[in-house]
């Protein structure tokens, strides 16, 4: 493995030329861009690549993208509704539905008939279908007049009724959008699955081969690759708009497109917004990381069957904790900051010489004022509203429960956003979930967080001896998880349609401890609902100034939304070696060879049997310039005919830095390539008939 000591300050200078070369006008360098589909980079790619990017390939591409409502991306892959993503994306889903006697994560799945196939417990996949620009009908909800709490009703309503109209009129999700923190407003609505069913898995082993020593790193060996089928009244689905796979392979410098949901960056930030990630959230966040990552491994190891609840929590944490300090640690770079303030100092001074942006510096410093404001109840927010303090699955169901209550009774716009009626679908396909939930992993994830609020407010705070009711968080932990009744899915359909009085009557522990913490987390709520709604006033004033200093050349940050980003296949220099694009399946081999196959580089056993048999010059996984982040992962990889050429699941470890700025110097989006999944499909698992169908678009009769 690389060192990676010291990386971020050798390439300070990278990323302080990065932040200047995004300057005041927005023109974008390199291959930067997490473009919306709305507004395709066109002229960049025509100038840049000499690709046409025409209307008709684009909407393809757009209705063939999906996106995992559990934070991934995907693609379909026949006419009958086959649907590609990463093994990490669907391990989730996986995790359900196994058991103590079958652990699909590490057994692996393939379902030969349709019969076979396995219905996912509470998954849910979308795909964009319409695009509406609802800007003015939001912002005209909000005049100069209203006080803050005003405006953030009036916002929530806007958004709600637009959302309940679409909905109404087609039947499709709708979800209005904010972009540029507040600059812009759309209407996105989705075609909706929730019938959805597992096809293929391939062992964890190889999935996420080199475990979390590998992760974030290159070159790398993994076939992350997880295979769905979606299904409308009982049949597969028909799909008119699905990729077609090449088995052409790659060339170094080719032309690839990505397509999927990044999930957040903090690209457009102000100075003081970059400061409070660095002093606030991010230590926070990583401080609770580590600890959930100490607390769940030890656990793990004490039985298989631990191993199996916990591992998809173990993998999540360690992933997060690694992305996150990676960035953080960019945050740290005395360069990129001088960088940032020189951007945004420059940024000021081209637009105070006109009386058009004259409102710009004011909105600067009331986002300052709205961060300062916001450090002072940061961690109580987040153990409390947020719900750290008790992380267990059956405090979430029940303060669903307890809300959802109070919440139907109002107004659709006048509701908290999750119990709008455009989300009544996805809220109850989370809440009804007969996905297994085990009651020791619970005891252990609540009792610890009822620990660390102890640690983040004080023993003696009078809320947390509230909580407490003279317990320990060993005792009290026990109590709840012992004695509440949302275990059963049942239950929670009966009290989902009980009035709050009758709730009140059941006495249920877990129901009652929501109900001791709901005013105060409703007050955190309403507070930083305050603070965004200050800062989205704001933003909007400073991406009006962008929009006309950029003449068109500007992308938001990432919001979960589907993007469209562009690179170059291609190899990078790393402490003076060459590391090239591709790596191939004799060097799977060898990597495993070098560790003596030891976890976590230990190969499944049909790979093992497989050796003599798959073709060792296959590409493995490859890597591009493509500006990508987490979300993005399963999100396919075209060429420039619109094939399927790959699957991203990763980047390096110089990509990290990518939430706050974009460098192509060494930093690459990591891609599972095609030939690896078709030859582990057809050489290893004896699924040809599941190849075959990738390949003709269409299932074959059985």
């Amino acid at each position: 493995m690389r060192k990676k000591k010291g990386l971020f300050s050798k390439s300070a200078a990278v990323l302080a030329a990065a932040v200047l070369l995004y300057s005041m006008s927005n023109s974008v360098y390199s291959d930067e861009g997490m473009w919306l589909y709305e507004e395709p980079p066109k002229d960049i790619l025509k100038d840049r690549y000499s690709f046409d990017l025409t209307d008709s390939w684009l909407e393809h591409l757009r209705l063939s993208s999906v996106r995992f409502n559990n934070g991934g991306s995907g693609s379909f892959a026949s006419e009958d509704g086959l649907v590609v993503t990463n093994h990490h994306v669907g391990a989730g889903a996986l995790e359900k539905l196994s058991t103590a006697q079958s652990n699909l994560l590490n057994d692996g799945f393939y379902a030969r008939t349709l019969d076979e196939e396995l219905r996912c417990h509470d998954l849910e996949l979308n795909v964009l279908v319409r695009m509406e620009d609802v800007t003015e009908k939001v912002n005209a909800a909000v005049v100069p007049e209203m006080s803050v709490d005003e405006a953030v009703k009036a916002r929530r309503m806007v958004m709600s009724e637009l959302e309940a109209e679409a909905l109404k009129t087609t039947g499709l999700r709708s979800d209005v959008v904010t972009l540029f923190q507040g600059g812009r407003y759309m209407l996105y609505q989705y075609k909706r699955y929730t019938d959805v069913r597992l096809v293929f898995a391939p062992e964890e082993q190889i999935g996420f081969f080199g475990g979390d020593p590998d992760n974030f790193e290159y070159p790398r060996y993994n076939l992350d690759v997880c295979i769905f089928r979606v299904y409308e009244e009982g049949k597969p689905a028909h799909i008119d708009h699905y990729l077609k796979w090449t088995e052409a392979g790659l060339t170094e410098g080719d032309l690839v497109f990505v397509s999927g949901h990044p999930g957040s960056t903090s690209r457009l930030i102000t100075m003081s917004e970059l400061e409070y990630e660095r002093d606030v959230l991010l230590p926070y966040t990583l401080e609770r990381l580590n600890r959930l990552e100490v607390l769940y491994t030890v656990w793990a190891a004490r039985s298989d069957e631990n191993n199996r609840r916990a591992g998809q929590s173990i993998m999540g944490v360690q992933n997060g904790r690694k992305a996150l300090s990676g960035g953080y640690n960019g945050l740290l770079d005395p360069e990129l900051l001088k960088a940032k303030q020189t951007e945004e100092k420059e940024f000021l001074a081209q637009v105070l010489k006109s009386d058009q942006f004259k409102n710009v510096p004011a909105s600067f410093e009331k986002i300052a004022q709205a961060d300062k404001d916001s450090r002072k109840d940061y961690e109580a927010w987040r153990l409390l509203e947020g719900g750290h303090a008790f992380n267990s699955s059956y405090f979430n169901i029940a303060r669903t429960l307890l809300r959802y209550a109070d919440e139907v009774q109002k107004p659709n716009g006048e509701r908290l956003r999750e119990f709008r009626d455009s989300n009544k679908v996805s809220l109850e396909l989370g809440l009804f979930s007969e996905a297994p939930i085990y009651d020791d992993f619970e005891l252990l994830r609540l009792t610890d967080g009822l620990r660390f609020l102890i640690l983040k407010l004080g023993y003696n705070n009078p809320l947390v001896q509230k909580i407490l009711d003279n317990k320990s968080p060993e005792e009290l932990a026990l109590e709840l998880i012992s004695g509440t009744c949302v275990k059963s899915v049942e239950k929670r359909r009966e009290i989902y349609a009980m009035t709050p009085e009758e709730i009140a009557q059941l006495k249920d522990p877990m129901i009652e401890l929501a109900r001791l913490v709901d005013e105060p987390s409703r007050q955190l709520r309403t507070f930083y609902e305050k603070q965004a709604e200050i800062k989205k006033q704001a933003h909007e004033v400073i991406a009006g100034a962008r929009f006309a200093l950029s003449q068109g050349s500007v992308y938001p940050d990432a919001t979960f939304t589907l993007r469209l980003a562009f690179g170059a296949v291609k190899g990078y220099e790393e402490g003076g070696t060459h590391i090239p694009f591709s790596t191939q399946i004799e060097g799977m081999y060898r990597h495993g060879e070098e560790h003596g196959f030891k976890p976590p580089f230990k190969l499944p056993q049909s790979w093992m049997d497989s050796r003599q048999k798959v073709d060792g010059k296959t590409p493995c996984n490859f890597v591009c310039t493509a500006d990508i982040i987490g979300g993005n992962s399963g999100s396919p990889v075209v060429n420039r005919e619109g094939e399927f050429v790959g699957i991203i699941f990763d980047g390096n470890i110089q990509s990290l830095v990518w939430d706050y700025i974009y460098s192509d110097r060494q930093g690459r989006a990591v891609s599972v390539c095609s030939e690896f999944i078709l030859e582990g499909l057809r050489s290893v698992y004896g699924a040809g008939n599941l190849a075959d169908e990738i390949l003709t678009g269409k299932r074959a009769e059985q």
